[in-house]
């Protein structure tokens, strides 16, 4: 066991490491209280090898040093610590401050914080059935900690006393976000709860983790699973040479060599869907595809039936009209009607735009003289053609042009020093979690300022998608720079081939590092508060602004050249991508629109009503009432493979990436009239935004950039909603369409 001291001298040394944002006045009334007195709780010693700060360069994790074994005691230890912390807060003699309680807060729980950071990746990027097992039997014992951080009335007692005191007290803008975020999570989590609602809280919040864990679980098993094995290489007649080579190794790994191996996305679309000739190849891979995941071992439909209802259940608790209600308290949007309508005003344009696409594709099928009608296995194959009959782009073209670490090193990176002053130094000190990892010092001009992970390619180790996040927090309270990590699913090359990313791909790595550069550029006091902890429709506005860039010319000539000549993408292929941007916005568009409304549909209704028996018929009824033409394109996810709404907590959320496109793109075309891709505009994003974590609200953010409100023209102008003075017409969705 330590002994912790929380007496006078630590407040005055909270206060001191707190001089960057604390004033010189005294934080609360309570400093004109009687003495305070010595109290040292008694903290259990951590003993695993993230018991102190790594000793690595930005103590970056020690993956080398940890076996799957041994997960389970180190998080379990670290859960433990995390509470004796919190516990020794809570119960503190000394009247409660806002440096001994809300500070102390955010000083406790690093070790967990090392160990579950850690933790988390490897299960998303490196699962096997260790740790399978391990994630199963840690994530009721997480959700039990944070319930029992949240429901402890000691210290709810503690911070409300401060909250309450909050008028007499001397704080900076980034103590009074604290303060008011804190308060705000204790009573979203139940604090003003009675004992009875509290305990039966405790037990759904403990099965909610439970589930959450099973359906990610399912959902990679059901990818994984959903692969098609094709026979004879005719039947891949449309892939490159390259992608048959990759299927067929896929296929001797899978263990049926002389046979070509199809993968599914974690998304309902396939990529291959656009270039496959043979119509029943097709829709083998597209069925496959879209029904994951509904039956078998890796059915997760009963898993979320319950968790419909335990989120039902919860919202009655709580006395909210529905789970978008409770879950929604805290964002841009708090009102699920907001989100709901600033969607569905766009379904009957859309709509109509599904229409006319419809009608072009379905002609250009008759044109090759078949006589079948437009199947949603056709729509992307027939599209990919009058793609390249109408704008002389051919994605698998194109994709010569991408070598993965060109992309990265020569275009994100470059855009980043252009930008903002950052340049990188690839590392080979540093153990990772998996050999595809590489790692990366960042420098901001010439200064050490964190360090990078990039895990670019899919293999069944690893959950569909691709994301951001931190091992590492950035505080100037604890005295730490951030280390984060950002990972994808790029198909891996065949033995002896370049590894080559497709337009899509591209664009999701300048997504992903926007999260990044949240992250890195992150400069607050407090962890809690620190980077891209912000609202799910507030942190995919960086990341999302950032895609921009990789159609800048500037950069795109940088990274864009041919893996074997080394030429620099021709001005037609740039001209090409450029014009295409509002191409098949049915689909594109359409997908994401009625993924968010079924999102949506599944968190509005009435949480005392029944949740539904059978999921797959409330999705077909949902998907009716939404409006849009989800026979021929589903929704970007279908319900039992929707991994976003059931573990990545973007449930009644996934609207926050259509709501985010709103404010990229009015932001941007905030860049694009006031000067482009300079030094000094890179500052000032930094300033107002990217820099400045939840230190101040997101309204105030975004009109610190843009000097305005969010205006939602340039995301129609952006996604062809709204005419526009030119000749883009038809399939492109302009004409007539709002």
């Amino acid at each position: 066991m330590r002994k912790s001291t929380l007496l006078a001298t630590t407040m005055i040394a909270a206060f001191a490491s707190a001089c960057t944002t604390m004033e010189d006045a005294d934080m609360n009334a309570s400093a004109q209280l009687p003495g305070t007195a010595e109290y040292n709780p008694e903290i259990p010693e951590a003993t695993s090898i993230f018991a102190e700060l790594s000793p690595l360069y930005m103590h970056a994790p020690q993956f080398d040093q940890v076996s799957d074994e041994e997960w389970q005691g180190i998080v379990e230890e670290a859960i433990a610590i995390q509470l004796a912390e919190v516990d020794a807060i809570a119960n503190n003699p000394n009247p409660p401050t806002f440096a001994n309680t809300l500070v102390e807060m955010e000083r406790s729980g690093q070790v967990f914080s090392r160990a579950y950071g850690a933790f988390s990746q490897v299960v998303s990027a490196n699962i096997n059935d260790t740790i399978a097992a391990t994630d199963e039997a840690l994530a009721p014992q997480v959700a039990s900690m944070y319930d029992s951080i949240y429901l402890d009335p000691e210290l709810f007692a503690r911070v409300k006393a401060v909250y309450d005191n909050r008028a007499a007290m001397a704080m900076t803008a980034e103590d009074a976000m604290l303060l008011e975020t804190t308060y705000d999570e204790f009573v979203h989590r139940g604090a003003e709860l009675g004992a009875e609602q509290q305990a039966e809280l405790r037990q759904i919040n403990e099965r909610l983790s439970s589930l959450s864990s099973q359906i990610s679980q399912k959902i990679t098993t059901g990818q994984n699973n959903a692969a098609i094995f094709v026979s004879e290489r005719e039947g891949l007649s449309g892939l490159s040479e390259g992608q048959i080579e990759a299927a067929a190794a896929a296929a001797e790994e899978r263990g049926r060599p002389g046979e070509y191996m199809l993968s599914v996305s974690n998304t309902t679309g396939v990529p291959q869907l656009a270039q496959l000739d043979n119509r029943e190849i097709r829709e083998l891979l597209y069925r496959s595809s879209v029904d994951r995941n509904q039956t078998g071992e890796a059915s997760t439909l009963p898993l979320i039936r319950e968790v419909i209802a335990l989120r039902n259940r919860r919202a009655q608790l709580f006395g909210e009209p529905s789970h978008a209600n409770w879950q929604m308290y805290d964002r841009m949007v708090s009102d699920p009607a907001m989100a709901i309508g600033f969607m569905s005003d766009m379904v009957p344009a859309l709509r109509a735009t599904q229409e006319r696409e419809a009608a072009v594709l379905q002609e250009r099928i008759e044109q090759d003289g078949h006589d079948f009608t437009l199947a949603p296995w056709d729509w992307q194959y027939y599209a990919s053609k009058v793609r390249q009959e109408r704008y002389a782009l051919d994605n698998e073209e194109i994709k010569q042009y991408f070598v993965v670490d060109n992309v990265l090193e020569d275009g994100v990176f470059y855009m980043a020093e252009q930008l903002y002053g950052l340049t990188f130094e690839e590392r080979s000190d540093i153990p990772t979690y998996h050999p595809d990892v590489k790692v990366y010092t960042v420098f901001h001009d010439g200064e050490e300022q964190a360090l990078f992970y990039f895990d670019p390619f899919s293999r069944d180790s690893k959950r569909g998608g691709a994301w951001m996040s931190n091992f590492i927090e950035q505080s100037h309270l604890l005295g730490l720079k951030p280390v984060v990590t950002n990972t994808q699913n790029i198909a891996p090359p065949a033995e002896g081939q370049p590894a080559l990313a497709t337009w899509d791909d591209v664009t999701t790595m300048f997504h992903e590092f926007g999260h990044a550069l949240h992250g890195i550029f992150a400069d607050q006091q407090y962890p809690s508060l620190s980077g891209t902890n912000t609202a799910r429709d507030w942190v995919e506005f960086p990341s999302q602004f950032h895609e921009n860039f990789a159609a800048e010319p500037e950069v795109l000539q940088r990274y864009a050249r041919h893996h074997e000549t080394g030429e620099v993408i021709p001005d037609e292929l740039i001209t090409a991508i450029d014009r295409s941007s509002k191409f098949n916005q049915g689909h594109s568009f359409g997908e994401v629109i009625a993924a968010s409304l079924l999102d949506m549909e599944w968190h509005s209704m009435d949480p005392a009503a029944q949740a539904p028996d059978d999921v797959m018929a409330f999705e077909a009824a949902a998907l009716e009432r939404i409006g849009l033409r989800s026979d021929l394109v589903p929704p970007r996810y279908r319900t039992p493979y929707f991994r976003h709404i059931f573990e990545h907590g973007y449930d009644a959320g996934y609207y926050a990436y259509t709501w985010t496109e709103m404010l990229h793109h009015d932001a941007y075309s905030y860049v694009a009239n006031n000067g482009g891709m300079t030094r000094e505009m890179g500052d000032r994003i930094v300033d107002t935004f990217l820099g400045q974590g939840h230190s101040k609200t997101y309204e105030q953010m975004f009109r610190d950039f843009t000097g305005r409100d969010p205006r939602v023209e340039p995301l129609l102008e952006a996604r062809g909603l709204i005419a526009e003075d030119d000749d883009v017409q038809g399939i492109d969705g302009a004409e007539g369409a709002v």
